[in-house]
This record gives C-alpha cells, sequence and structure tokens, in this order.
C-alpha cells in the first residue's frame, strides 16, 4: 500500500469515527427518555424499587427518584436496586448524597446489590441504612482511576498537528496529542489521591471503620458478597427477595407489600453499543477521575 493510500484510509477511518460518535451522543441525549413515570396508585403501604443499572454518568434520574419517594408518605421504604461497575465521581457522590438525606429523614433505604456494585456502584450504597448482596455479587473496587487517551502518533501519521497558547503549564494536561511530562504525572497522581481520600473517608465513615482498616482492602481489588461481608463492606447476604422483606420489615410494613417503580425499556444492542462508546468519549475528553471497576 503506497503512503498516499495509506494516509487515506488512516484519514477515512478517523471521519467514520468521528461520524459515529456523533450519532453515538445523540442517542445519548435521548436516553432520558428511557423512563416511564407510574403513579403511586391503590392503597395501602408501599415499597419503591429503584434501579440503577449500567455505568454511573449521570445522576439526575436517580436523584430525581429518590426526591419523589422520599417525600411520599405511603412509600414506607425503599430499596435500592444496584447493578453497575461504577462512573463519574461527581455522580457518584451526588447519588450517595441523595440515599443518605433519604435515609436521615427517618425513610428506611436498603441497597441491594446485583451482579456488579463495585467501585462507584458501591460507593452509591453507603448511603443507605443496610446494603445486601449475594454470596456471589461482585462489589468492592474501592478506588480511584483516570485514564487518558494519547493520539500523537497517529496524529502524525496523518500529519495533523496542534499549535497550543496556554495561561498556564498545567492547562492542557491529558491532551491525546502529547506526551505527560514527570510533571504532568505528579501532578495528575496528586489530583488520583485526592478523589482516593474522599471515597475512603466515606466507607470509614459509613461502615464505622478506621481509615487504616479501609486502605488495607482499598488497593482497587474486587470482592465476592461473602468477602465483602467479611470485611465488613456490607452488612447481610440475601437476594431481591429478602432485600424486600427486609425493607417492608424496616418500613413497619404488615403482609405482602406493594411495590412501585419507575420502568426502563429494554436495552438494545444500540444501546449497550451507546454505552461503550460514551465511555470511549469520556476518555477522550481529557482526564476525569472516575470509581469504576475495569470489566473486559
Amino acid at each position: 500500500m503506497t503512503r498516499k493510500k495509506k494516509d487515506w484510509v488512516i484519514g477515512s477511518i478517523i471521519v467514520a469515527v468521528m461520524i459515529f460518535l456523533i450519532f453515538t451522543m445523540v442517542g445519548r441525549q435521548t436516553a432520558g427518555s428511557r423512563y416511564e413515570g407510574v403513579r403511586l396508585s391503590g392503597r395501602g403501604d408501599k415499597i419503591a424499587v429503584i434501579e440503577l443499572n449500567g455505568p454511573i454518568y449521570s445522576s439526575r434520574h436517580i436523584v430525581r427518584q429518590f426526591k419523589k419517594y422520599g417525600k411520599n408518605k405511603s412509600v414506607k421504604a425503599i430499596l435500592f436496586r444496584i447493578e453497575s461497575p461504577g462512573g463519574g465521581i461527581s455522580p457518584s457522590q451526588e447519588i450517595y448524597n441523595a440515599v443518605k438525606r433519604t435515609r436521615d429523614s427517618g425513610k428506611p433505604v436498603v441497597a441491594s446489590m446485583g451482579t456488579v456494585a463495585a467501585s462507584g456502584g458501591y460507593y452509591v450504597a453507603l448511603g443507605a441504612d443496610t446494603i445486601m448482596a449475594n454470596p456471589g455479587s461482585t462489589t468492592g473496587s474501592i478506588g480511584v482511576i483516570l485514564e487518558i487517551t494519547n493520539l500523537r502518533e497517529l496524529l502524525q501519521k496523518i500529519g495533523i498537528k496542534f499549535d497550543i497558547i496556554k495561561s498556564g503549564r498545567f492547562k492542557d494536561t491529558g491532551s491525546p496529542h502529547r506526551d505527560l511530562t514527570t510533571a504532568d504525572r505528579q501532578f495528575l497522581q496528586n489530583y488520583v489521591n485526592d478523589g482516593f481520600e474522599q471515597f475512603v473517608n466515606v466507607v470509614a465513615e459509613e461502615r464505622n471503620m478506621k481509615k487504616w482498616q479501609v486502605k488495607r482492602v482499598a488497593d482497587g481489588r474486587v470482592f465476592t458478597g461473602r468477602q465483602a461481608q467479611e470485611e465488613g463492606l456490607i452488612d447481610l447476604l440475601g437476594d431481591f427477595e429478602d432485600a424486600v422483606d427486609l425493607a417492608a420489615e424496616m418500613g413497619g410494613i404488615e403482609g405482602e407489600p406493594t411495590l412501585v417503580r419507575e420502568y426502563q425499556r429494554h436495552h438494545s444492542v444500540f444501546d449497550l453499543l451507546f454505552e461503550e462508546v460514551t465511555r470511549i468519549i469520556h476518555g477522550l475528553r481529557g482526564a476525569q477521575l472516575e470509581y469504576r471497576f475495569h470489566i473486559r
């Protein structure tokens, strides 16, 4: 293949990827319409089920539901079902705060872990009164990760060069078109360390542990639900039905409770693809801290 033809192929690939990313972002913008609101109809005491599914890129839908159900007097308890490997630090913290405010208002909150509730997925559970997981649930992964995409060599091959005018030496740290300097790495490590300390402090406070005890298990490793209970990271072992029974008991509900929830339409293949590409987009945007467990 000639150099000219090779450059044309590489350029075509980049253009195709950019077009795909644009359509992906449009898809993500309309993703909020997946939720179908339900009315709290019928008499009797209820348990509201709030579901967190997938990576945490936004807190809006979850926080809104906690506000709504937290204020409704017919809802006696909230079951927070978590199926998430985590995600952005800020939305994870916002969800945790919403859970904690609801708990502190006097309305019981039970966090129920599904297959995966790790890193940010574990962080958001910390605001609940009780954390329950299946013996085989994957949780833990206490830590922070920051990924930076380096496209410098690719851009050089196709003849693209960036001229940067900046106000300070760290203003373009994490740019995909240049390598990190030693100073960049130290700056970013301090950035990561602060996010990590915030995570450790919350775990220590909510799980009544010493910081050294948290740091002993906060090296990014994951645990099964049974291991997490042994380490003091969760309270009880049980499945979704066990969590319903516990929420009913904590809410003072006699008999079989009525469950209310906001249903989410089924994910299509394109939705699943959008989730993965959105993760890539977040990486291309620059240096962003995440409480996220990597699943490959």
